[in-house]
């Protein structure tokens, strides 16, 4: 994993200004905490009473994972089923098929983590052209600053800086199959620079690269009634980065890229012929293992297998599998809470199982609502179980159209203590050619 690349190979030393607990945590805060905060696994051969507490799901570049834009990064990062736009290409490529607009572009950015840098940052440039009245193309590009940070050797002697820096390409294509559903797909090459070739004790590196597919779709029913109000709903599925592994050095293990599967629903109320309520929640599950629990010796070190060499699963499986292994038995591979005796028999937890497959689900959810299609207020929350983060916030946002131009504002309000994701700002920009043409005929 990332972390354990950057311990392996150099020191890191964070500019002047930061103190000795962001110099620990900055890199590797900045690679994985994000989406997938360090676990803990608590086990013991000693103690028949220690039992698994955290056990969270670390990836490579989890930055695709980000809620790029300020619509739905002010609906608890919710984005699946809502009304199609620009930044679709994250949520949802299929709801390119029901764009309004002919063309459409929309640019994101964020300060990223600032409670624990001031010089990380996303940004995001998005957008689609309609073909006609069932197809649309899109493309994207999301590049993750890491800030600068400064190489040093085992002595502290400075060997270099470093910017570090991620950041993807996306093409999409959606298509309507019927006339209120549709599937996407995108294609997205993925670049990780994260050393800069850095090479330390005869150890080099190098930037990670992947390449990876999304699978998507979406319905939506617009003829639905709800009392004496006009509704529309609308079901979205996305499984999103299905592509290779990655790596940093030619002699680490690769790791997987965070393939995810969202799924969600979106109700609009429209009230009346000013006034619309969207109500919206997603659903969102890591398609890659869950790490297991090893056996121990007395020292508390991993066994390895005397034939083979590799560690012995005490509970669990082993991740070391397939994409196509990973993703299907990403469902059923969680180790649960699990003992582990002084003669190594091992005890797991009737029913805990399901239970840490259940916490691996992350929901995200909120409201819209929209006046005139010109003003937007939204708020949301996200809730990550404990075990597997702990991210849980809320979120507002708002959103003013006038003509051509958008702009859409989203914070983030941490409900859990020393969250570095408090106070996260995000700012998008979208532009609508549509409307731009409709402008120069009215003038």
């Amino acid at each position: 994993m990332i972390t354990m690349i950057v311990n392996n190979l150099v020191s890191l030393q964070p500019s002047k200004n930061r103190t000795m607990f962001n110099r620990i945590v900055w890199l590797s805060a900045a690679a994985l905490l994000i989406n997938n905060p360090i676990s803990a696994q608590l086990t013991s051969t000693q103690a028949a009473t220690q039992t698994l507490q955290l056990n969270t799901i670390t990836t490579a570049v989890p930055f695709l994972l980000i809620a790029p834009d300020s619509r739905s990064g002010g609906l608890g990062d919710a984005g699946v089923a809502i009304s199609p736009d620009a930044n679709a290409i994250h949520w949802n490529p299929a709801k390119l098929a029901f764009t309004e607009e002919e063309f459409e572009i929309s640019l994101s950015y964020s300060p990223w983590l600032p409670a624990l840098v001031d010089d990380m940052n996303l940004a995001y440039l998005s957008g689609y052209k309609r073909l006609n009245d069932r197809q649309s193309f899109g493309a994207a590009l999301r590049f993750f600053s890491l800030g600068n940070i400064t190489f040093t050797d085992d002595q502290g002697t400075a060997i270099r800086d470093f910017k570090p820096n991620e950041y993807s390409l996306d093409v999409a294509f959606a298509q309507k199959l019927s006339d209120n559903f549709s599937g996407g797909v995108a294609a997205r090459y993925i670049h990780s620079n994260l050393t800069g070739g850095t090479s330390v004790g005869g150890a080099n590196s190098k930037p990670g690269r992947s390449v990876a597919v999304d699978v998507s779709f979406y319905y939506v029913n617009d003829k639905m009634q709800l009392g004496k109000k006009d509704a529309i709903l609308a079901i979205g599925a996305d499984v999103s980065n299905i592509g290779a592994k990655m790596s940093y050095t030619e002699t680490a293990n690769q790791d997987f890229i965070p393939t995810n599967l969202r799924y969600g629903t979106a109700l609009s109320i429209l009230m009346d012929d000013y006034n619309k309520l969207t109500l919206t929640l997603d659903a969102n599950k890591l398609l890659v293992p869950t790490p297991p629990v090893y056996l121990r010796d007395e020292d508390g070190q991993p066994v390895r297998d005397p034939d083979t060499g590799d560690f012995i699963v005490a509970a669990g499986r082993n991740p070391d599998v397939g994409l196509a292994a990973a993703m299907f038995g990403s469902f059923t591979d969680a180790p649960g809470n699990v003992t582990i005796f002084d003669d190594g028999s091992v005890s797991v937890e009737k029913g805990s199982v399901l239970k840490e497959e259940l916490r691996e689900i992350n929901l995200g959810g909120g409201f819209e609502y929209v006046y005139d299609d010109q003003f937007a207020f939204r708020s949301g929350y996200f809730y990550e179980n404990r075990t597997k983060g702990n991210r849980q916030f809320i979120t507002l946002g708002a959103g003013i159209k006038y003509n051509v131009f958008g702009i859409d504002l989203s914070y983030l309000i941490s409900t859990t203590q020393q969250n570095p994701l408090a106070n996260t700002l995000r700012f998008s920009l979208r532009l609508s050619f549509d409307s731009l043409n409709e402008a120069a005929e009215s003038d």
